[in-house]
């Protein structure tokens, strides 16, 4: 299988109000890429959430009680941490610098996903408020104008457990299961796998992130061309809520 991860060039800045997905179209036209079938799209969540004028205005914040104290045990801005605290249903573990919650979607991850990155000063933006729902949005467009089935997925970059270093994850997904379940299948030695499921949304995510990257790159979205799954996982109703492990599965949560 060869994959191709292609950045998308000239989108310029998000806007509230842009139509994102014109956007993508226009971009894809003007580098000469018509898009094929199991072709899959990767968009960062900051261009969909300031699209969708989706925008946390810091300084219009007055921090709570418990901002001010988790501000002074974190060292964190204490309006940030008021912005964390209304993103989020839990706080699950404070630390240095870093508070980890479940945001109102049901991520368990660091500062709730808010980003203060890529947006103007006293901006921040949070998680897309439904991003399954973003994710269609751009593929319904794209079929539309194209006539061809592609995979949208919107994408984060988060930390992990354990491991140094953020990678990107998926947070909205459209056209595809985001977990892929090979239990049942046999391996190399002919044995049967018992309990082997792949988060495929998150390995395109992380692989997108590549080209994608953190900083001044200004390009929110890639084109991942060559991905070869089976047709049992293409779905046009899939929800990333299959990714969320249930919280009573949760051992590493208090």
């Amino acid at each position: 299988m060869n994959l191709e991860i292609i950045g998308v060039t000239g989108i310029p800045l998000i806007k509230k109000g842009d139509k994102l997905a014109e956007l993508i179209l226009k971009a894809i036209q003007e580098m000469d890429i018509k898009f094929k079938i199991n072709d899959v799209l990767v968009v960062a969540e900051t261009a969909v959430a300031k699209a969708e004028g989706h925008f946390i205005h810091l300084h219009e914040l007055e921090p709570s009680s418990e901002a001010l104290k988790l501000a002074d045990k974190t060292g964190k801005d204490p309006k940030i941490v008021e912005a964390i605290l209304q993103e989020s249903v839990e706080v699950i573990k404070v630390g240095p610098d870093f508070i980890i919650s479940e945001t109102q979607h049901g991520f368990v991850c660091a500062n709730a996903g808010i980003d203060e990155s890529n947006v103007d000063d006293g901006q921040a933006t949070p998680i897309p408020v439904n991003p399954d729902k973003s994710a269609a949005i751009i593929r319904d467009k794209i079929k539309k104008h194209t006539n061809k089935e592609v995979v949208v997925i919107i994408s984060d970059t988060q930390g992990r457990a354990f491991r140094e270093g953020a990678v990107g994850v998926a947070i909205g997904i459209s056209g595809l299961e985001p977990v892929w379940d090979r239990s049942g299948e046999k391996d190399l030695y002919n044995r049967e796998l018992k309990t082997t499921a792949i988060a495929v949304a998150d390995e395109l995510s992380a692989a997108a992130s590549i080209v994608m990257g953190q900083a001044d790159e200004g390009i929110p979205v890639v084109l991942i061309r060559g991905v070869m799954y089976p047709e049992s996982l293409k779905n046009e109703s899939t929800s990333i809520k299959s990714l969320i492990r249930p919280k009573k599965f949760d051992v590493f949560r208090p």
